[in-house]
């Protein structure tokens, strides 16, 4: 894992942009504070960068380097929660302007999957996470199932032996305001 890892950090650190496995569905990612690596994704996804993306961080403790402040209820809900869960937060901080929302917020998700956590981890900056699919089409479970259009044009495409136990469902959403305000957006 540790080569592979290695490998996918040398790509990300140098603007490119991975496929690789989630605790959700096959991704593709790229340095989230890189704005032209952001880029890269939402052509290659034929995607308006008007829709943002969420990212991925390794641990509840990193948030705080991305938003300003952490909404109370946040922290109860990344323990609580047992599926992949991801969290809107307001005020977003030290991320690539594309990634994003026009109101200033970020899906952010602490990912519970060995090869990303290790990732990102090395990397120490969060990742983008988006389905490894053209906009509007299905997101894919496993690796064979990735569009050959995908797989011909990102830098480095991670091992599928990495690939885990994922849920093959995309998280559910939750956007929470600074007074404790809950929108669900996908259960």
């Amino acid at each position: 894992m540790k080569t592979e890892i290695k490998k996918a950090v040398e790509i990300l650190r140098n603007g490119g942009i991975i496929l690789y496995p989630t605790d959700t569905v096959w991704g593709i990612g790229c340095d989230a504070t890189n704005a032209a690596a952001v880029e890269k994704i939402y052509a290659l996804k034929r995607r308006s960068d008007s829709k943002s993306m969420l990212v991925l961080v390794d641990s509840a403790d990193r948030i705080s380097r991305h938003v300003k402040q952490i909404p109370n209820l946040a922290p109860d809900l990344i323990e609580l929660s047992d599926t992949p869960l991801t969290i809107i937060y307001p005020q977003a901080i030290n991320l690539a302007a594309n990634l994003v929302a026009d109101d200033e917020t970020i899906g952010i998700r602490v990912v519970n999957h060995e090869f990303c956590k290790q990732l990102i981890f090395a990397l120490n900056r969060p990742i983008v996470s988006t389905s490894a699919n053209i906009s509007g089409e299905k997101s894919p479970q496993k690796l064979h199932e990735v569009a050959d259009e995908i797989k011909n044009n990102v830098d480095f495409i991670v091992n599928n032996i990495f690939e885990g136990k994922p849920t093959y469902k995309p998280s559910a959403i939750i956007k929470l305001g600074l007074k404790n305000e809950v929108e669900v957006i996908r259960k």
